[in-house]
């Protein structure tokens, strides 16, 4: 068969598939269960193969390049323009084929198994963190009902709880302090096993040059450093640090038209989890900046005597991004600018 293109609508089980020849004419149109996909594509001339970005999507892009294609993978917000008609899966899978062959398609860089298994570990300590603020919130709330309220914070949660639970003893019901003490003790052992996963981290980063360049960098610590390297599989992709931080959402969405150029709010597309981590670490650092001498420090103290905190620590976000980008292409250490 002579196909130049081949798209693919992902599945659990049944796969749809259609690929077009060099004059971009249909010359396939299939379906095929699970087991029959890499059989089949075996037997194809090597070719690209467009995917949409979802589960298993990394997995199978690994997969086909074992058999020699060139798999790329694509957000499906950029492939449903591309759909006629109604969307079954039939014209998903030609919207694909259509989509992977347009000039200028961003596509999502592929990631090897190492980078997906520390980000499941980012993951997973996600929802433990999460889990962890609810309890607390949920302690915090339940206390607040009988009159004891505590200072806001994990950390003071877990420092003032023995305090707190001798002073008040006596004023609780005894079935009051049953359920609290249960809760705290959930809370404690999600503490722990967020410790652990954070110890999985570290030894990622101790053992990953690339981390420990961009740990330099004020406001990146080894949660933000290790999730970086492990979701961005090459920066050279990205042609600038302003494009790196746009892919990121941390630059204004624009509404320009008939030359005038408006700015609007922070776009907030991307990874919303890298993005979370740089916001988080700009907010940090600018705690510092009042008492550095730096160029960068002294621009987020101007910035901040006319921008709010979230406007200034946003800013700083997109200038961190930008300086990871220019660390992981350059492959040098970060030498701060004075």
């Amino acid at each position: 068969m002579n196909i130049k293109r081949l798209g693919i609508d992902l599945a659990k089980n049944t796969f749809s598939l259609c690929g077009v020849d060099d004059n971009d004419n249909i010359v396939l149109e299939k379906t095929l269960k699970r087991k029959d996909l890499l059989a089949f594509l075996s037997q194809v001339p090597p070719c690209i193969v467009g995917m949409e970005a979802g589960s298993g999507a990394h997995h199978w892009a690994r997969a086909f390049s074992q058999l020699g294609h060139r798999p790329r993978i694509m957000a499906p917000k950029f492939v449903a323009p591309y759909r006629r008609n109604g969307k079954n899966d039939r014209n998903d899978a030609q919207a694909i084929c259509e989509a992977v062959g347009r000039p200028g398609m961003n596509f999502v860089p592929h990631k090897n198994m190492e980078q997906q298994a520390i980000l499941a570990v980012h993951r997973i300590r996600a929802s433990h963190v999460d889990s962890q603020t609810r309890l607390a919130n949920q302690l915090r709330g339940l206390l607040a009902e009988f009159g004891v309220v505590l200072p806001k914070g994990i950390n003071k949660l877990r420092r003032d709880w023995q305090t707190m639970r001798q002073c008040y003893d006596e004023q609780l019901p005894a079935l009051a302090w049953e359920e609290l003490d249960e809760l705290y003790q959930q809370f404690m052992a999600l503490h722990q096993t967020i410790l652990s996963y954070d110890r999985k981290v570290n030894a990622f980063v101790r053992a990953d040059v690339r981390c420990q360049r961009l740990m330099q960098l004020n406001g990146i610590g080894p949660i933000t450093a290790s999730a970086v390297v492990a979701t961005v599989a090459d920066a050279h992709v990205f042609k600038n640090g302003r494009q790196f931080a746009a892919w990121l959402g941390l630059t204004p969405r624009q509404y320009s038209t008939g030359g005038k150029t408006k700015l609007g709010r922070i776009s907030k597309q991307g990874d919303t989890y890298l993005s979370k981590l740089l916001v988080h670490g700009a907010r940090s650092e600018l705690m510092y900046t009042p008492k550095r001498e730096d160029s960068k420090s002294q621009w987020a103290e101007r910035l901040k005597e006319r921008k709010s905190w979230n406007k200034t620590a946003v800013a700083l976000a997109n200038k961190h991004a930008r300086l990871i980008w220019a660390v992981l292409t350059k492959g040098d250490d970060f030498i701060p600018v004075t």
